[in-house]
């Protein structure tokens, strides 16, 4: 059984690159996960990705299937919950707690949302309110 969002450490920017790319993929080979992120640039070297890969093995945030010649790597939470520990992170050690504070800074800072990600929070906030009634 896996370890929850809590216990496992908060991936770098660098993990979380290689993470977005295990979410899109599923379970895959370094050699997937190498290739689908090139992009055409070829700034990562595959021996870059198998380095970050096996740390992240280390730390629990990707699990590995050594069945095979070649490991498959998958990522050990889910897009959500990594974003759910992240967001949580954020909101206690940098907003003191406060969700609204991350929220409106978030809205009201240099990025706007766009017409329909307003539109989500809106309905959101709708279902929020009722929930509470």
């Amino acid at each position: 059984m896996g370890a929850s969002a809590s216990e496992l450490p908060r991936p770098t920017i660098a993990e979380l690159g290689i993470l977005r790319i295990l979410w899109v993929l599923g379970p895959s080979t370094v050699r997937k996960v190498y290739e689908h992120s090139q992009g055409g640039n070829g700034t990562v070297g595959y021996t870059t990705i198998l380095k970050f890969l096996q740390i992240m093995h280390g730390k629990g945030l990707v699990v590995r299937d050594a069945s095979q010649r070649a490991h498959v790597f998958s990522a050990q939470l889910s897009q959500d919950q990594t974003q759910r520990q992240m967001t949580s992170f954020l909101v206690d050690n940098v907003f003191d707690g406060s969700r609204s504070q991350l929220v409106l800074q978030a809205l009201g800072g240099n990025s706007h949302a766009s017409a329909d990600e307003l539109a989500e929070i809106r309905s959101l906030l709708e279902r929020l309110e009722e929930e509470q009634s």
